[in-house]
C-alpha cells in the first residue's frame, strides 16, 4: 500500500468508527429485488452483509423475485396482469412464484453456507443463515372489479422469533412468501414485505437496492444547489411523501421506474410507522451498501422521521464540538485562535448547526448596537458537510437574529473566503466603517478584508 493510500484508508478507518460503534446490536433490514441474482451481485452482497454481521449489526433480508417468476412464467408459456404495481397471481402462476422463490432461497443459503475463498471474509465461518414461515399473509381480494386472487399482502410479523434467531447471530433470510392461518401460500410485493418487518422489528434502518442512483430532488426546489442535484441525498418523511405523490400523479416529472416508485412508497410508510432511517441505495454500485452506511455523504438517498438538520444557539456542552470544527482552520491561519476559555466564555455568541447529533456548523455573532453593526465571526461548516447549503442556512440565521437587535449591517473579516460573501451579498468595505471598538483590535498582519452587507 503506497503511502497515499495509507493515509486515506487510515482517514477513512478513523471517520467509521463512530458508525461501527453506534451500529452494533441494531437491526438493519437490507431489501432488494431478484435483479441482484440476474447482475451476478449476489456473491459481493453476501461479502457485504457477512461484514456487517461480523460488526455485530443484526441483519434482515428481504429478496424479491420478480424476474425469476417471469423466467417461470414465459418457460410454461404463461403471463400475468398487474394492477397498480401488483401481480394478479392466478393458480398457475403462483406455481411460478413457488419455483422462482424456491430457487432463490437455495441461490442464497449456498452462499451463506461457506466462508468465501478469495474474499477479506476468507477465514470466516459460514454464517447461519434463518429462515421459515414468518410471515402471516392475506389475500388482497377484489379491489374495483379486480380480483387478485394469490396475490396478498403482510397480515402479521413473527417478530419474536426472528428477534431470538438475530440474538443468536443468526442472519434471517426472508421470501415474498406468506402463509394465511389456514396455510393458503400468497404472492407479497417485496416492498410490503421488508417495510413490515422493519417496522414489526422497531428496525434501526430499511435499505432498499435500487434501480437508481438514489431519490430525484423535490419538485419546485427552492435552491439553485437544491435543483442542481442529481439525487436528493437526505428527505424528511414529509418530503418523501410529497416526492411520492407527485411523482405518482406524474412519473415522467421524476422519471423513477415502478421499482423504485414502490420502494419510496414503502419507506414512506417505514418513516412513518417509527423506523429511524430508511435508504435507497443504487444496486448496480458494489459496495454501496457499505459506503452509504458508513460515510458522511452516503450515496444514495436517506428518509428519516424528521429533518436531520437543526439550527439551535450553542451550549456550554457544545465547546468540544465546535473547537473541533474550528481548530484545522486555526492551524492553517483561516480563522483566528481561540483558546477553550475564551470560547467557553464567548458560547452565548455562537450558533451551532447539528446534523445527526453531529456539529457541522457554527458562526458567532458579536453586536455593536451603538452604531447599529454586528461582526459575523468563526463562520464554519465542516468540510464533510459543503454543499449541503448549510452555509446559507447559518447565514439567514445570523440576519435573523441581528435584525431582532435591530441591526442595520452585518461585517466579516476574512482572508480565504471573500468570494462566497459576495455571492451572498455582502460588499467590500475600508477599516473606517466598522465599530471605533473594531478598528483599534484589527490586526495589519493578518490583512483580513472587510465584507458588510445592509440588512
Amino acid at each position: 500500500m503506497r503511502p497515499s493510500q495509507s493515509v486515506d484508508f487510515v482517514s477513512w478507518f478513523r471517520a467509521a468508527a463512530p458508525w461501527i460503534h453506534a451500529f452494533r446490536g441494531r437491526t438493519f433490514v437490507v431489501a432488494f429485488g431478484g435483479e441482484i441474482v440476474e447482475a451476478g451481485q449476489v456473491e459481493s452482497l453476501t461479502q457485504d452483509v457477512n461484514l456487517l454481521t461480523s460488526l455485530g449489526i443484526r441483519v434482515v433480508i428481504v429478496s424479491g423475485s420478480r424476474p425469476q417468476i417471469n423466467a417461470a412464467l414465459a418457460a410454461r408459456g404463461l403471463s400475468t396482469e398487474s394492477r397498480d404495481g401488483l401481480r394478479i397471481t392466478h393458480p398457475r402462476a403462483m406455481d411460478c412464484v413457488k419455483e422462482a422463490v424456491g430457487r432463490l432461497r437455495i441461490e442464497f443459503e449456498q452462499r451463506f453456507s461457506f466462508g468465501l475463498p478469495n474474499t477479506p471474509m476468507a477465514q470466516s465461518e459460514g454464517v447461519r443463515l434463518m429462515s421459515g414461515s414468518l410471515i402471516t399473509a392475506q389475500p388482497v381480494g377484489v379491489i374495483d372489479g379486480t380480483d387478485f386472487q394469490f396475490t396478498g399482502k403482510v397480515r402479521d410479523v413473527d417478530a419474536e422469533t426472528i428477534h431470538h434467531a438475530l440474538a443468536n447471530g443468526d442472519i434471517v433470510f426472508l421470501t415474498t412468501i406468506g402463509y394465511s392461518a389456514t396455510g393458503e401460500a400468497f404472492n407479497l410485493a417485496m416492498e410490503d414485505v421488508a417495510a413490515s418487518v422493519a417496522v414489526a422489528l422497531d428496525a434501526e434502518k430499511l435499505i432498499f437496492l435500487i434501480d437508481a442512483p438514489g431519490l430525484p430532488p423535490l419538485p419546485g426546489a427552492k435552491t439553485k444547489r437544491a435543483r442542481a442535484q442529481a439525487i436528493s441525498r437526505e428527505l424528511s418523511a414529509a418530503e418523501a411523501e410529497r416526492l411520492f405523490k407527485a411523482a405518482a400523479q406524474s412519473p415522467e416529472i421524476s422519471g423513477m421506474s415502478a421499482d423504485t416508485l414502490r420502494a419510496l412508497d414503502a419507506a414512506v410508510r417505514a418513516s412513518k410507522e417509527g423506523v429511524a432511517r430508511t435508504h435507497l441505495i443504487p444496486r448496480a454500485l458494489d459496495g454501496a451498501l457499505l459506503m452509504e452506511l458508513f460515510s458522511y455523504d452516503g450515496v444514495g438517498s436517506m428518509i428519516s422521521e424528521a429533518r436531520l438538520e437543526i439550527l439551535r444557539d450553542a451550549t456550554i456542552d457544545d465547546v468540544g464540538g465546535v473547537l473541533m470544527l474550528i481548530e484545522p482552520l486555526e492551524a492553517d491561519g483561516t480563522l483566528v485562535r481561540r483558546g477553550r476559555e475564551k470560547l467557553e466564555a464567548e458560547i452565548g455568541q455562537f450558533t451551532v448547526l447539528e446534523h445527526d447529533g453531529v456539529i457541522a456548523g457554527c458562526a458567532a455573532l458579536y453586536p455593536f448596537a451603538r452604531e447599529g453593526l454586528a461582526e459575523m465571526a468563526c463562520f464554519v461548516v465542516a468540510p464533510a458537510f459543503r454543499g449541503r447549503n448549510y452555509g446559507e442556512e447559518l447565514l439567514a440565521r445570523m440576519e435573523s437574529k441581528a435584525r431582532q437587535m435591530r441591526i442595520k449591517r452585518l461585517f466579516v473579516l476574512t482572508t480565504r473566503t471573500a468570494h462566497w460573501f459576495i455571492e451572498h451579498g455582502f460588499v467590500e468595505g475600508s477599516l473606517d466603517e466598522l465599530p471605533e471598538g473594531k478598528q483599534r483590535l484589527y490586526n495589519f498582519q493578518r490583512q483580513s478584508k472587510i465584507f458588510l452587507k445592509k440588512l
